[in-house]
C-alpha cells in the first residue's frame, strides 16, 4: 500500500479519546498524531477537564481536527447557546440529538457559524430494536434513522451519525451530508456494548465519510499501530 493511499485513509479516521483525564488524553493524542485525521472528545473527558482540554489539544496538534461529541438535547435556546460556546473552542464537529426535532436542529445550525459542522445523532449504535421499544419507540431503528436523517437534512445540518447498517437508508434522504459511523470494529475484534457494528472497509464501501473508532485503538498495546491497521482497512474500501 502506498503512503498516499494510507494518508487518504487516515483522513477518514476519527479516534475517540475516551479516557478519564488530561494526562491520558494528551499522551494518546501525542501517540496518534500523524496516524489519524481527527480526535473525538466525548462526555467523560469533557466533564472531567472542561473546555480547556479542547483548546490544549488544538494548540498542541493543530493538524488534527477536534470532534466534540456532546450529543446536546434540550430546548432550542439552550442548545444554541451551548453550540455558540462550543464553536468558540474551535471544534470542527459538534453532535446534537436528531430526535430533538427540526426547529431545535436549525437553531443549532444557525448558532454554529461557518467553521463548525453540526452532526445529528440518529440512533445510538448501542441501541437495537429491543432497546428502542423499551424507550417507547414504535418504529424500528432503521425507520427512526431515516426519519431523523431527513429532519437533519431539512434543518441544514452538515452531517449525520448513524450505524453502518443504516448508510443505504440515509443516502436516499440525505445524500449530501457527512456520514459519520461509530461502532466500527476490525474483523475479529470484541463488540463490547455496541449492537450495530461494521468493519472499516465495509462501512466505507457502504458510503461512510468518517469512521469513529475507540476501544480497538486506545486499549491496544500500540495505539498508533492499531490506527495504522484500521487505516489500511479503510484504504481497501476507498476508490483508487
Amino acid at each position: 500500500m502506498t503512503d498516499d493511499a494510507l494518508a487518504r485513509a487516515r483522513a477518514h479516521l476519527i479516534v475517540a479519546l475516551d479516557v478519564p483525564d488530561r494526562a491520558a488524553a494528551l499522551a494518546l493524542a501525542d501517540r496518534l498524531a500523524g496516524h489519524v485525521g481527527m480526535l473525538k472528545i466525548g462526555l467523560e473527558l469533557f466533564v472531567a477537564e472542561g473546555p480547556a482540554i479542547v483548546r490544549e489539544i488544538r494548540e498542541r496538534h493543530p493538524e488534527l481536527g477536534v470532534f466534540l461529541d456532546l450529543k446536546l438535547h434540550d430546548i432550542p435556546n439552550t442548545m444554541a447557546g451551548a453550540i455558540r460556546s462550543a464553536s468558540s473552542l474551535g471544534a470542527r464537529f459538534i453532535t446534537v440529538h436528531a430526535g430533538s426535532g427540526i426547529g431545535h436542529l436549525r437553531a443549532c445550525v444557525d448558532a454554529a457559524g461557518d467553521h463548525t459542522a453540526i452532526l445529528a445523532v440518529t440512533v445510538l449504535t448501542s441501541q437495537d430494536a429491543q432497546a428502542c421499544r423499551e424507550a417507547g419507540h414504535t418504529r424500528t431503528p432503521a425507520e427512526l434513522v431515516q426519519l431523523r436523517a431527513a429532519a437533519a437534512a431539512e434543518a441544514g445540518c452538515a452531517g449525520l451519525v448513524c450505524s453502518g447498517e443504516e448508510l443505504h437508508a440515509v443516502a436516499t434522504v440525505a445524500p449530501d451530508l457527512f456520514k459519520v459511523v461509530p461502532g466500527i470494529r476490525p474483523a475479529g475484534a470484541e463488540v463490547g456494548d455496541q449492537k450495530r457494528v461494521m468493519t472499516p472497509a465495509k462501512a466505507i464501501l457502504a458510503g461512510a465519510t468518517h469512521l469513529v473508532v475507540g476501544r480497538p485503538i486506545y486499549t491496544a498495546p500500540d495505539p498508533a499501530a492499531a490506527a495504522d491497521a484500521i487505516a489500511a482497512e479503510i484504504a481497501n474500501g476507498l476508490p483508487a
